[in-house]
């Protein structure tokens, strides 16, 4: 008999506080929960613009929670994102935004609200939604923190390293040293770093701020929109990275924080032949020279 009333109070207490709590392991991607819904399609309208990620900023700074969107053939499920033993909220977790992670943590079900408590999360080195690319020719023409037109066509002849950011991009922060670095080093061999930020004119101050704090040496335009990332095959989600050639076309991209190493040995594959005729002309020279000299006078 007391068994039975056990097993009795046992179900009445699951009916009447719902199911135990359910570990389970989910990869999707870390988006900002108060921003999905501001697109009603998201496999047509792929979260990840710099207008998702401004968003996630100002979320942040209201404290309000990160969401993982795990896509099926259906659609996409959003799982609000609860602190376990890995902190969902605050700048921090910025990181995390737009990319795919898998998570491992506690699944309940609050008011038809899937929640998971958050208790380990590897980032995963898938990239959602690559982009079609739509053109190899590089064009682009923005203003310069002085309100000067500037272009790409007045880099021709030059190998250009251009870099989408914007100064809410957490991420785009812990580039700025390497690209300084590729400056720095590549210069002299006739590459050129220009930065294309993705604030507006009027947020001029916070991007000289930017400039100062990260000490970017690099020429900076400001207005990039979503469609100039697009046409030059990136996507929409910052940073991201693309090397244009000499003649104009788009020879390398990355989405994402940039490898430094490997964006150093795609510019070196773009010199050495350069880098070889110089040299070999500079050999002939002084080789002229010297049997110029022996010559009797």
């Amino acid at each position: 008999m007391k068994l039975l009333l056990s097993i009795i109070f046992l179900l009445a207490s699951t009916a009447a506080f719902g199911q135990a709590p359910t570990s389970v392991k989910l990869k999707g991607q870390v988006v900002c929960e108060a921003c999905w819904d501001e697109q009603e399609d998201r496999k047509k309208n792929r979260y990840g613009t710099q207008e998702d990620i401004k968003c996630a900023n100002e979320c942040a700074d209201k404290g309000l929670p990160r969401a993982l969107a795990v896509e099926d053939e259906k659609g996409f499920t959003l799982y609000t994102l609860e602190k376990g033993s890995v902190k969902t909220s605050g700048k921090a977790f910025l990181d995390a935004v737009p990319k795919m992670v898998e998570i491992e943590g506690i699944l309940r079900t609050e008011k038809e609200k899937k929640i998971i408590r958050v208790n380990s999360l590897k980032m995963l080195d898938e990239k959602p939604a690559k982009p079609v690319l739509l053109s190899a020719d590089a064009t682009l023409s923005l203003k310069d923190l002085t309100g000067g037109q500037q272009s790409l066509a007045g880099y021709r002849g030059r190998v250009v390293v251009l870099n989408f950011w914007a100064t809410w991009c957490e991420p785009c922060k812990k580039e700025m040293p390497d690209l300084a670095l590729i400056q720095n080093e590549y210069a002299a061999l006739g590459v050129q770093v220009i930065g294309a930020a993705g604030d507006s004119a009027e947020d001029s101050a916070k991007v000289l701020k930017f400039i100062r704090e990260f000490k970017v040496n690099f020429p900076v335009w400001i207005g990039a929109s979503t469609d100039d990332m697009e046409r030059f095959g990136v996507g929409t989600v910052l940073p991201a990275t693309v090397i244009i050639d000499r003649e104009g076309k788009i020879v390398w991209r990355e989405v994402g924080i940039v490898n430094a190493a490997q964006l150093k040995a795609e510019l070196d594959k773009l010199l050495l032949p350069k880098v070889a005729e110089a040299t070999k002309i500079a050999k002939a020279e002084k080789a002229k020279t010297k049997n110029t000299s022996l010559v009797p006078a």
